[in-house]
């Protein structure tokens, strides 16, 4: 694994979802008394590993037909 690519990407996509859409998603759901903050975490953590997965599906597929 190349450690400078892991951070950079890192980096990368932690700023960008900092303020998003989706971290306020999860301080709404937090809030709800009746929810666990662990099931709140494990969810929100499986939803972006599922969305960056799709993520890298469709960069892998386009990259078969685009040309960098």
């Amino acid at each position: 694994m190349d450690w400078r690519v892991f951070g950079l990407i890192f980096v990368s996509l932690f700023v960008a979802e900092l303020g998003d859409k989706t971290q306020l998603a999860t301080m709404l759901f937090v809030a709800d008394k009746e929810s666990s903050k662990l099931t709140v975490f494990l969810a929100a953590s499986a939803a972006l590993i599922v969305a960056s997965g799709l993520g890298v599906l469709a960069g892998s597929l386009m990259i078969e037909y685009i040309n960098e």
